[in-house]
């Protein structure tokens, strides 16, 4: 039987293999949000790490390039003061400073995974940890261990966490801060990668906290803990 030519040709279903594509719109998350500018060389290092193929030592390396980066841009959101130095010629030169007070947090174990590359920018920060695990039966988030510097109260906290599906991990951090007295405008999320509800989650509930990613995506690399550890 011939076909009609004048009929419209049907759409090939979707196979197994195909993208998803997502579009974030401009303001979608409000102005305590920031994506990292989408470079070439950031989308070969989120390409790098969601490869399959790829083998644990180049995953390690280019994670390491893109943590980096993430906190780079994370300690742009901390705040800083005017000083004045005298340079070796014995000129004045007017530049800038962190103020004191800040500190990190990383949410175990993951989070780690970004703790030498805020120690590499800041040799003497203090850093903080959290553990949270899913309860078996109830599948809720629950906070098993957390030790901070006595006084984070009044710090500046960049909170490290690299992958963020739901947002019921880092919800249930960022309340642990609170009770500490930790304010919310004075906490940083550091983050690689994130879907989309996962940022809707902790906005929701924590609005003036500053979240910081590299991609939002609907489907995060939540391999990215046990391939960097060699836990795979």
């Amino acid at each position: 039987m011939e076909s009609n030519p004048s009929s419209p040709m049907p759409t090939p279903p979707l196979s197994m293999g195909s993208p998803i594509v997502y579009r974030m719109t401009e303001n979608e998350f409000g102005s305590t949000f920031k994506l990292l500018s989408q470079t070439c060389q950031l989308r070969e290092l989120q390409t790098i790490i969601r490869e399959k193929m790829t083998s644990r030592g180049d995953f390690k390396f280019y994670a390491d390039r893109l943590i980096r980066l993430v906190i780079e841009d994370s300690l742009n959101q901390l705040p800083f003061r005017p000083c004045r130095v005298t340079t070796p010629t014995g000129a004045a030169y007017d530049g800038v400073k962190f103020e004191k007070g800040n500190c990190g947090v990383s949410i175990v174990r993951s989070g780690e995974a970004m703790e030498q590359g805020l120690r590499d920018c800041c040799r003497s920060i203090r850093i903080g940890k959290i553990l949270v695990e899913s309860d078996l039966e109830t599948h809720e988030a629950r906070v098993v261990y957390a030790r901070f510097p006595e006084d984070i109260s009044k710090r500046k906290v960049i909170l490290m966490y690299p992958i963020m599906s739901s947002g019921n991990t880092v919800n249930k951090a960022v309340r642990v801060l609170k009770d500490h007295q930790v304010m919310e405008e004075n906490i940083v999320l550091a983050n690689l990668f994130c879907t989309p509800h996962a940022v809707h989650s902790i906005l929701s509930k924590f609005p003036n906290i500053k979240i910081l990613t590299s991609e939002v995506h609907p489907i995060a690399p939540n391999h990215f803990g046990q391939k960097y550890f060699g836990t795979d």
